[in-house]
């Protein structure tokens, strides 16, 4: 078999898929020991479990290969990359003498199975795609860049997961039609409005987004509010030494328990301490984890998420009743009430729930095989500049979020003074500004662990807020404007106008206000998402 490779690379599950050109479609690609069967309707596909373990004498297991070993439950096995990737989590686990973070096992993982995946199609010099986040900061897609360069993959593209899922729910998708695409996975929740364009004379249908919106939370928000749930119940805490050494397979119960509960009334959790043989233990019915849910807010924020992306769509003429189909997908989609949230607020008639698992990956592959694809800048983009009264930072934005590219003319213009006397380099500190989103809660916290890859739960910071909304894209070369001669404090010295490229790269045109002399044309300096 040979082809164009996908990869959707989960919070939970990672599923590889390749385009089939004799019947236009992605198909899920099997890698052996890495994948299991996983019952999707009336068929199997084959899923990735997205764990990664190390073992004392520096061999890793990935996948399947780290339950066939009995390793879930490991303090060394990782889980839940991609949800502390994309939030920039600091946390590291000590691992046979060396930091682990969740940037250095989700890289060991995925170069794993891009490997083999590459190996089981062959690949040769075939373009690969990458489904991303809605609300990814450039830095992930970064990561993915570094990844796929460093095995050998040259050509690579990238796709925001809500819209390769349209593309994969294949023949339910007819041209002409308007789709929300409902995307509830493991670590984050994504709605996206999506217009399949009839085809042209020279080209095939083309898929539009017209508005998309996304929240920080999953499966394993959930996970975690059970984990809170059974200390609470058994009058524990998560800095007690015995739970502290039962943490990891305790969030393996949970998670158990949050799956079976999708098919069943009620499942019992037990959690053994390894060193003493005390077990921890819970019984949890489908209503009280409905209602678990409630007491978070879970379905309020759902119904929000999907207006914010049916608002965003609005904004170019589409209203709520022109949406065809709303398409499911995403493990955490699997849970009954959340299906009936979806049912209410469009009628069941509309609500379709075929592909939970793999629609992205082979909406992705049909990308990659060439689907023609149309879509917005997802964040707005802002300059940071010092108040000369308060001396504290402020922003102006330069690109607004739902900005089309390439742009037909700049999207903004501004000039540069020099901020003391004799200055040479001067620059712009370049910012992504996230509409960062998470449950509202009194008192924020997350799950996390510790060095010793014990659970805890901690409180989330306004820092930590602050710096998973904004993200500065050049830090590491804020200064790249030249003044010859030396500048004058206070003198305008630089015009820039800023525009979009076809590769979605934030480019400048610079104009030099001294000498009249343009430096820099269409000189791309950060990539946008």
């Amino acid at each position: 078999m040979s082809g164009r490779l996908a990869i959707d690379f989960g919070t939970s599950n990672t599923l590889a898929a390749i385009w089939d050109p004799i019947h236009k479609e992605g198909i899920p690609v099997e890698i052996p020991d890495y994948s299991i069967p996983v019952r999707q309707g009336s068929t199997q596909i084959p899923v990735i479990p997205s764990l990664i373990h190390y073992t004392p004498d520096n061999r890793q297991w990935i996948g399947n290969q780290v339950i066939q070993h009995g390793l879930k439950q490991s303090n060394q096995t990782f889980r839940w990359m991609k949800r502390y990737i994309t939030q920039r989590s600091p946390y590291k686990v000590r691992v046979n003498g060396r930091e682990i973070t969740p940037y250095i096992a989700g890289q060991d993982f995925l170069s794993s199975v891009l490997v083999f995946a590459g190996q089981q199609v062959n690949l040769k010099d075939e373009e690969i795609a990458f489904s991303v986040p809605v609300e990814a900061f450039e830095h992930y897609e970064n990561w993915l860049s570094t990844i796929a360069e460093g095995i050998g993959m040259r050509r690579y593209r990238l796709i925001d997961e809500p819209s390769a899922a349209a593309l994969g729910y294949g023949t339910h998708i007819q041209p002409g039609n308007t789709y929300l695409v409902f995307d509830f996975g493991g670590g984050t929740l994504h709605a996206a409005i999506v217009l399949i364009e009839e085809p042209g004379e020279k080209t095939g249908p083309r898929c539009r987004v017209l508005g998309k919106a996304g929240l920080d939370l999953g499966g394993t928000s959930i996970d975690q509010w059970i984990f809170q749930r059974v200390l609470k119940n058994n009058h524990r805490q998560d800095m007690d030494e015995d739970v502290r050494r039962m943490s990891a397979s305790l969030l393996v119960e949970c998670e158990r328990v949050k799956e079976q509960l999708s098919f069943q009334e009620s499942a019992e959790l037990t959690a053994m301490d390894p060193e003493t043989g005390a077990v921890l233990s819970d019984t949890m019915t489908r209503s009280q984890l409905e209602d678990l849910m409630e007491e978070q807010g879970l379905f309020t924020h759902l119904n929000r998420t999907i207006q914010r992306a049916v608002n965003h769509a609005r904004e170019h003429g589409y209203q709520e009743e022109h949406i065809h189909s709303i398409l499911m997908v995403g493990g955490s989609s699997q849970i009954p009430s959340v299906q009936r949230i979806l049912r209410q607020i469009f009628g069941a008639e509309r609500v379709f729930f075929n592909r939970p698992l793999d629609a992205i990956a082979r909406g992705a592959a049909a990308f990659v095989a060439g689907m023609d694809f149309y879509d917005h800048i997802q964040h707005d983009y802002a300059i940071r500049h010092t108040n000369p009264k308060t001396g504290g930072y402020e922003y102006r934005t330069i690109v607004r979020r739902g900005t089309p590219y390439p742009t037909q003319k700049p999207v903004a213009t501004l000039t540069v003074k020099a901020s003391h006397d004799g200055q040479q380099n001067l620059g712009l500190a370049i910012f992504e500004v996230s509409e960062h989103r998470r449950l509202d809660t009194a008192e924020p916290v997350e799950l996390m662990f510790d060095p010793g890859g014990a659970a805890r739960i901690v409180p989330i910071t306004p820092q930590d807020e602050e710096n998973r909304s904004l993200f500065w894209m050049n830090e590491h070369q804020p200064t790249f404007l030249v003044a010859n001669p030396p500048a004058e404090m206070g003198q305008p010295r630089f015009r820039v106008e800023f525009n979009v490229d076809a590769n979605k790269r934030l480019t400048i045109t610079v104009r030099d206000m001294v000498t009249n002399s343009l430096t820099h044309r269409d000189y791309p300096v950060v990539k946008l998402t």
